[in-house]
């Protein structure tokens, strides 16, 4: 397999071994469509999105692998006490990984993770669902 997959299934067993304070089961996945029947469960999808490399010294490159990870769910309404815990949920995400190695890929450590958008309003607004996108940054030297 190609080492980004290998770091978002890394991900995924990362994400899904750890005791959020909301319970979730991520998964690896290029479709990113959620169901109607399936928009009130919280959703967490972690998709490969890119790389970039660069000479790191004579012998070695450094390599960002970039993942994302997908927070989705529809509210029953839209309202603070609804969304706010889902916000806190992909900060309480992000902060998990932050300078994080990976159990099932260890020569990988996390060195980026914006949240953008924090949720998009767009989706809130015309589909009723909450939904955030955390960039994990990966960098790998070989």
């Amino acid at each position: 397999m190609a080492v980004i997959t290998d770091i978002a299934d890394a991900v995924v067993a990362e994400l899904n071994d750890h005791e959020f304070s909301q319970e979730f089961t991520a998964e690896r996945t290029y479709d990113t469509t959620l169901k109607l029947e399936d928009a009130g469960t919280l959703h967490v999808t972690v998709v490969p999105k890119a790389l970039a490399e660069e000479v790191a010294s004579r012998a070695a490159d450094q390599v960002d692998y970039v993942i994302d990870v997908g927070v989705r769910k529809k509210p029953t309404s839209v309202s603070n006490a609804e969304l706010d815990p889902l916000v806190a949920l992909v900060e309480e995400i992000r902060a998990f990984f932050r300078r994080r190695r990976l159990t099932a890929y260890p020569g990988a450590i996390c060195i980026r993770t914006p949240i953008e958008p924090i949720f998009a309003p767009e989706h809130l607004r015309e589909y009723g669902q909450f939904t955030s996108i955390l960039s994990l940054t990966f960098r790998v030297v070989r």
